[in-house]
């Protein structure tokens, strides 16, 4: 699957649900999404059945997301049955379920897993999220640590509500393997987004620097169409990086595509059009040429917002979906 612009992509990431149990006010409106009926969303088999269409045309990776993709009935089968497929599986959840999941996880060989996280306080957690999940979520944490998992921290940082936690987190690598991934605040539908609430690249950097010293950290190799740069303290035993979205995008290596759980593929996390995989599947229709379209149009950059102005805009950034129904 190569787009125009001769970016190949094998990377697909599948989101089981729009549904959350938690209201994280960057990703979720405060009064919610419209709840749909279920025959509006993909069942199991047809996630299955898009799935393997997206590893024949060449797809190597595939991630859970969601809404909280662990809330799903049949979670577990969907991960038992695409662990079947040739392919890397992860999963992007908020942590509160996978003592739930963790065997399930290790039967299926799921070594990936990203907890969202967004700050290291208890009350200010409760704030972000709506609800008090944080000792479990920090005990699930650790739980999948101990249990040898590879994993990866995503933390939203925005100024004034968490941004003074930046230097905590990179101090929790030391001795924790775990891999905090800072995230620049982006725009989605009713987040109520403004580049004022923003931290980049370059002050998360600084603010490093004024902590542990110009010394005291390194820049570590990034993988291949990585989209984030990763950074490890001096000695440290984990990892850190940024995905600098907003300042810094990393669009000219992007591999990744997206289906949402109402069985629509987005070709990049900002762009306004999807196509229809999940009407056509449902009508017998090969959904092979809709796939390589999609594809074949991707825009160059941030679904056709290239420069900050553009993505500034309102007008423009607010006719995507909110983030829940997208899939992280």
């Amino acid at each position: 699957m190569t787009d125009a612009f001769g970016r190949k992509h094998d990377y697909l990431r599948i989101s089981l649900t729009e549904r959350c149990n938690l209201r994280c006010f960057y990703c979720m409106p405060a009064e919610g999404i419209p709840l749909r009926p279920k025959d509006h969303f993909m069942r199991t088999e047809e996630i299955i059945s898009i799935a393997k269409t997206f590893v024949e045309l060449g797809v190597k990776k595939i991630r859970l997301t969601g809404g909280e993709p662990l809330i799903r009935k049949d979670a577990d089968s969907i991960i038992k049955q695409l662990s079947e497929l040739p392919i890397e599986l992860g999963i992007t959840t908020n942590g509160i379920l996978v003592d739930q999941f963790i065997d399930c996880f290790e039967e299926s060989g799921l070594k990936a897993i990203n907890v969202s996280l967004d700050s290291l306080q208890h009350e200010k957690m409760a704030s972000i999220t709506r609800r008090d999940y944080f000792n479990r979520i920090m005990s699930n944490i650790q739980l999948l640590i101990d249990r040898g998992f590879d994993v990866k921290v995503n933390t939203v940082v925005m100024r004034g509500t968490n941004d003074d936690e930046i230097t905590d987190f990179i101090e929790w690598t030391r001795n924790t393997n775990v891999h905090v991934r800072f995230i620049e605040f982006m725009p989605f539908g009713g987040n109520d987004w403004d580049w004022s609430k923003g931290v980049s690249l370059d002050e998360i950097l600084s603010r490093t620097t004024d902590r542990f010293g110009a010394f005291g950290f390194e820049r570590i190799t990034d993988r291949a169409n990585d989209t984030s740069k990763n950074y490890r303290l001096k000695g440290g035993i984990g990892t850190f990086a940024v995905i600098s979205s907003v300042t810094n995008p990393f669009c000219d290596t992007c591999n990744r595509i997206r289906l949402t759980a109402d069985g629509k593929l987005k070709n990049c996390l900002f762009s306004n059009s999807e196509t229809d995989l999940l009407t056509s599947l449902r009508a017998g229709n090969n959904i092979l040429e809709l796939i390589q379209d999609n594809i074949l149009n991707k825009r160059s950059m941030r679904g056709g917002m290239d420069s900050i102005s553009d993505f500034s805009n309102p007008a423009l950034n607010q006719q995507n979906r909110s983030m829940v129904a997208i899939g992280g």
